[in-house]
């Protein structure tokens, strides 16, 4: 095994990660635009983040279990194209449910990407796994705030028309990896190498895991889609909630650099502790001060939730080492997609009473994650990967 990242095929796998996460971060950014188009309610408006979530993660293990068994590259460039053009395709689709619609084509381009290039994204890590997994993260975290930064311009300039420009970056990227489907190739397991991984599956610490991430991802979806809809009910506009949002995406990608060395020096769990009990009073001083002080604190929070993407991905690996392409679908997948569907709660929640509570909850998740977080085991980060047969 290489000791260190192979810089071309990391900087391939996190360009898709990029376009994909590009398309998912353009739909909170189009939420403000298409509440005041269809006339809808938080419920309905958080019903569209469902609809992204559910779509982009819940079936991921699905995707990783196929990952597992037979390998499928040609999911990197199609899952790339088919996020992109179904964003684009739903800023300006006519009804509200064929925008409902639509964001679940995108979704599954999602789907089918992640399990697969997150599996790859470790082949290419070697030995520097925490690292190497976050810097693929990095792509998904840069995509997710180009998303609202070019989005918003776009729609302001050109109306929800100018949406279909969204699909441009993505299939910039697809064609990318189309071509180089030869060279990833090679980072697949050959015939030498398809002996059993050692360790075994430890499904009960997974599980305390995937808990972990669905209470870090009900604060992550209620941020992402109430933060442009709270600032606008507050007075401001809707550029500047996307401009809040984008700040937390990209502080969170800065994140994303300093997590995953740290966890590969000093262990997975500890700094995954540390970003769970920070983000609980973040998120407060974002709702109850605002101002300059808030918009800090969001950021930060961004750092903390978005930062330790990568690591949570690698100690789900670590926990099911002879399923990684499964592990991979499922921290990714299934517990982000719970966040989603928590979200609608939060939604129901901010019809029912206002968006202010809903955003307490957002702050109330996380210490329900750090109880989880807990009685985690040491996921061992010194094991080497040794993943399971992939056919060509």
């Amino acid at each position: 095994m290489r000791a260190g990242i192979d810089k071309r095929a990391m900087t391939l796998l996190a360009s898709g990660h990029l376009g994909t996460d590009f398309a998912n971060g353009a739909l909170p950014a189009l939420l403000p635009f298409l509440v005041d188009r269809f006339d809808l309610s938080y419920t309905l408006a958080a019903t569209l983040m469902l609809a992204s979530a559910v779509s982009s993660s819940v079936i991921q293990p699905l995707f990783g279990l196929w990952s597992d068994r037979r390998g499928a590259l040609w999911l990197l460039p199609a899952g790339v194209a088919v996020a992109g053009l179904g964003i684009a395709l739903a800023a300006d689709a006519p009804s509200y449910w064929l925008v409902l619609a639509l964001v679940v084509v995108s979704g599954v381009g999602v789907a089918a990407y992640h399990p697969e290039g997150s599996k790859f994204a470790a082949y290419a890590s070697g030995l520097r796994r925490a690292s190497g997994m976050s810097a693929f993260s990095i792509g998904g975290n840069v995509g997710f705030a180009l998303g609202p930064i070019l989005a918003t311009p776009v729609v302001l300039a050109f109306g929800l028309r100018g949406g279909l420009l969204l699909a441009v970056p993505c299939l910039v990227v697809a064609a990318a990896l189309l071509a180089s489907v030869p060279f990833l190739r090679g980072f697949a397991p050959d015939e030498t190498q398809r002996a059993r991984p050692t360790g075994e599956d430890r499904r009960g610490a997974l599980a305390l895991l995937l808990g972990v991430i669905g209470f870090r991802s009900l604060a992550w979806f209620g941020l992402v889609t109430f933060v442009p809809l709270w600032e606008v009910s507050l007075g401001h506009s809707k550029a500047h909630g996307n401009r809040l949002l984008s700040l937390m995406l990209l502080v969170g990608g800065l994140g994303t650099i300093v997590a995953g060395p740290l966890a590969d020096r000093f262990g997975r769990r500890p700094v995954l502790l540390a970003s769970l009990l920070a983000t609980g009073p973040l998120v407060l001083v974002f709702v109850l001060v605002g101002g300059v002080p808030g918009a800090i604190a969001l950021a930060l929070v961004g750092a903390c939730v978005i930062g330790t993407f990568g690591v949570t991905m690698v100690m789900s690996q670590e926990y099911l080492p002879r399923h990684i392409g499964l592990a991979s679908g499922l921290s990714i997948g299934l517990s982000i997609g719970l966040g989603g569907v928590a979200a609608v709660a939060l939604g129901a929640l901010a019809d029912a009473v206002d968006l202010r509570m809903a955003l307490y909850v957002c702050a109330a998740s996380p210490v329900a994650a750090l109880a989880l977080a807990l009685p985690l085991p040491s996921s061992r980060p010194g094991r080497r990967l040794q993943p399971e047969p992939v056919v060509p």
